[in-house]
């Protein structure tokens, strides 16, 4: 009877740390997989990162005949669907604040977790710049 009532402990332990997301990889180290680390702002909660920091990456992650017809000046154009390959090249320090945007929030939304998921820990979204309320730069 003892030995029952300890599997079952045993079995509702294991069951309680598999829902917090953690556990012990191949190293002996615990390791916490963060969903949706990226973080959802407006375009003017955006606005006020760019005009008081000085240290963060604006990315743009329309194509390149979207970018041409109008972007936010600064930004660095990386397509959704080439962020993850260029993510180690392009940018380097996974700590700095990096802004997406795309045209309506579908890709940024996209982007952003995927660079979460490659360990980036300060990604901030703000979605589209159709939403976009200030001034925007064509070529």
């Amino acid at each position: 009877m003892k030995s029952k009532l300890y599997t079952v402990l045993i079995l509702a332990a294991v069951g309680i740390l598999s829902m917090t997301g953690c556990h012990t990889g191949s190293d002996g180290k615990e390791n916490r997989k963060a969903e949706n680390a990226y973080m959802k702002i407006s375009a003017e909660e955006a606005k006020e990162i760019m005009d008081g920091a000085t240290d963060f990456l604006l990315i743009d992650v329309r194509e390149k005949e979207e970018y041409a017809e109008g972007h936010i000046e600064g930004a660095l154009l990386i397509p959704y669907d080439e962020i993850e390959e260029s993510a180690g090249s392009l940018l380097a320090d996974k700590q700095q604040t990096i802004l997406i945007y795309c045209r309506s929030g579908r890709r940024s939304a996209i982007a952003a977790r995927t660079l979460s998921d490659l360990g980036y820990t300060d990604v901030k979204d703000f979605g589209g710049i159709i939403d976009w309320p200030y001034d925007i730069k064509t070529e």
